[in-house]
């Protein structure tokens, strides 16, 4: 039975499902982090932590793509674009992320930068195609879900034989992350996995994880009673000492993921080292267009001077994303620092921590 089947009454009998199974773990308190923002924004927006056993501790993570995007991917798309007179195409949640100086996309278009807001890769291509003697460059940023579009879109391209339409890489890679946030002294008891990279990865990529490094996993939906659920299945691998791979999102989600999707990938990008906010250089982590698609990337055929990022150096994004802030604990946060004011893109994002906290971890 799924968890948009469960019966009248069901919240309450997992939450008690929860506090039987933190009881027997002899803890205190249990630390969880739900990796995607997604997650994090059903959370809040359900006033799910307020059903919780007192027990239990949910951690935001690093599951937000715009959130985790560093300037400096930021500042090379600003630098090309006025190096070679290119337009900029992107998915609109990046328009008001903060580049260095205070910059954002957004106030580059209002400057008179061409920016285009798009909702899918093929809206850049058709973008290009309408206007052959202008290049577009598409800010390929996203994790395993968008990836697999993309990567079509370049194949596509290919096909076309559009020479003016190019790719600056920007797509991260889940699991390393999770592996990162670990190496970096957090302290968490299990992760909620993100369902819509797992659609596309399948469940067997946390076994690393799970297995290797002793933290449980459970693969969620983002209804409200998935989490729940999820929650209690995590909580009772803690007190039997188990630490596996489970999935409670078995309605989309399988143990070896879409092979299509994965094989559509892996022919256009290669796994390489990648920056991201908060956690550093994570080896492995990223994805970059393949040597044989290098004439359609930007940072190779359309070279820019880029400046040295200067992020705020009050904003502690990174470290909500690492798992060791709350948002509230940043001094800027609903002061300095709003959705009408963002100064870090955990506030940008319909993703972020920041904002769900502001939206409605204040009520």
């Amino acid at each position: 039975m799924s968890a948009l089947e469960l019966p009248p009454g069901a919240v309450e009998a997992l939450r008690s499902r929860i506090e039987a199974a933190i009881g027997r773990s002899g803890r205190r308190e249990i630390r969880l982090m739900e990796v995607c923002g997604t997650h994090t924004m059903a959370i809040f927006a359900s006033g799910l932590r307020s059903l919780l056993p007192p027990g239990v501790r949910l951690v935001s993570g690093p599951g937000c793509p715009v959130c985790v995007t560093p300037p400096e991917y930021l500042d090379r798309a600003i630098a090309t674009a006025k190096t070679h007179g290119a337009a900029l195409a992107t998915f609109g949640d990046m328009m008001r992320v903060p580049a260095s100086g205070g910059t954002s996309l957004e106030r580059e278009r209002a400057g008179g930068l061409d920016v285009l807001a798009v909702y899918s890769p093929l809206d850049a291509l058709r973008y290009a195609r309408e206007r052959p003697g202008r290049k577009v460059v598409f800010l390929a940023v996203g994790f395993e879900t968008t990836a697999p579009a993309v990567a079509g879109a370049v194949l596509r391209a290919r096909r076309e034989g559009l020479t003016n339409f190019f790719l600056l890489a920007g797509h991260k890679l889940i699991p390393p992350a999770m592996e990162a946030v670990l190496a970096g002294g957090a302290r968490l008891d299990g992760f909620i996995c993100p369902g819509h990279v797992s659609v596309i990865i399948g469940a067997r990529a946390y076994e690393r994880i799970a297995r290797g490094r002793g933290v449980p996993c459970v693969v969620a939906g983002f209804e409200p009673a998935d989490i729940l659920l999820a929650v209690a299945m995590l909580a009772e691998q803690i007190a039997d000492g188990r630490s596996e791979v489970e999935i409670e999102y078995r309605r989309c989600v399988t143990r070896e993921g879409n092979r299509t999707a994965q094989e559509t990938m892996a022919a256009v990008f290669e796994v390489a080292d990648a920056d991201w906010r908060g956690l550093g250089t994570i080896p492995a982590s990223g994805l970059e267009l393949r040597d044989e698609f290098g004439e359609l990337d930007a940072a190779r055929v359309l070279p820019a001077e880029v400046r040295p990022s200067r992020a705020n150096p009050g904003c502690r994004c990174g470290e909500v994303l690492a798992g060791r802030l709350e948002p509230p604990e940043c001094p800027l946060f609903a002061r300095a620092c709003s959705p009408a004011t963002p100064v870090g893109p955990c506030m940008v994002s319909s993703e972020g921590s920041c904002a769900a906290h502001f939206k409605y971890g204040r009520q």
